[in-house]
């Protein structure tokens, strides 16, 4: 398969088609967006952010980083590879969306995964995330990959332009998604299944909630169908008192436990756990 750049970036304030002008992109009606040297763009305006610094800190991207470059959750990767590769329809340009890319593992994975394949579909690739401590660190992966700071509410990209959302453990906007995706359009969600780390949890919590799967039920009523669930479980076995600090650091988890359960976890020196994740594939309906 062809790897290409992608070509349907849109601009935030007013929806054009954004074109390259040397370092710029600029939309018809003259909004100017800089290129960032690492070779992101930043399409998040001021008016769709709701706090000066959004998504994840640079603390947490790069205890992501480390945690997920070590191959722990490569199962994971592999698996996702083999299911977007399975939903791939015969058709020439094919352009996928990870929303919520974070620091680009898996996105980086997927278009080496797919490059590798057989075939003459032009493949593009566009990461998405509001953080732009993420993006930053995505943008040193993977220079095929369209990297952009923005919303999944509303994501800069042309309407019906996309193939194939990806969205992993993230915010799953079903209207924002909507819009952008084709008709028969797919988004594949990855989330948490109900033992996903759960000797973590019961250290860190006084009492364990299950993961709330109620996202799916709301898809259902605003044009989407669940054509495919399956659950992902595994043991890891991680003893490096780092990889422990850079778990907890990267996921929410961190900052929602007790104290005690906090100063707990973090002087482990070996830890079991179960990953369980629930890989599902929505289709957009027809209009």
């Amino acid at each position: 398969m062809n790897i290409i750049k992608a070509h349907n970036l849109a601009c935030p304030i007013d929806g054009a088609q954004l074109e390259s002008h040397e370092k710029q992109l600029i939309c018809k009606n003259g909004h100017v967006f800089d290129i960032a040297r690492q070779g992101y763009v930043n399409l998040l305006p001021v008016q769709h952010k709701r706090t000066k610094h959004p998504g994840d800190s640079k603390v947490m991207v790069l205890a992501r980083t480390h945690f997920l470059n070590s191959g722990i959750y490569e199962a994971i990767a592999n698996k996702l590879n083999e299911l977007v590769h399975s939903q791939i329809k015969d058709a020439k340009e094919i352009c996928f969306l990870d929303a919520g890319c974070g620091e680009g593992y898996y996105f980086d994975a997927l278009l080496n995964y797919l490059s590798e394949k057989k075939g003459t579909h032009n493949l593009s690739f566009v990461g998405l995330d509001i953080s732009k401590e993420a993006i930053v660190q995505a943008s040193k992966r993977n220079k095929q990959i369209s990297w952009v700071v923005g919303t999944n509410r509303k994501p800069p990209v042309a309407e019906k332009s996309i193939d194939i959302i990806l969205c992993l453990f993230g915010f799953l906007s079903v209207p924002g998604f909507k819009k952008v995706l084709k008709p028969g359009g797919k988004i594949i969600v990855v989330d948490p299944g109900p033992e996903h780390l759960k000797e973590l949890r019961k250290i860190i919590y006084p009492e364990i909630k299950k993961p709330d799967q109620a996202g799916f039920l709301q898809t259902e009523k605003t044009g989407f169908s669940l054509i495919y669930s399956k659950a992902l479980q595994f043991k890891v076995n991680i003893t490096n008192n780092e990889q422990i600090n850079n778990l907890l650091i990267m996921t929410p988890h961190f900052y929602r436990a007790s104290k005690q359960g906090r100063e707990v976890a973090c002087n482990l020196q070996q830890l079991d756990l179960t990953v369980d994740v629930l890989f599902s594939v929505l289709e957009k309906n027809l209009d």
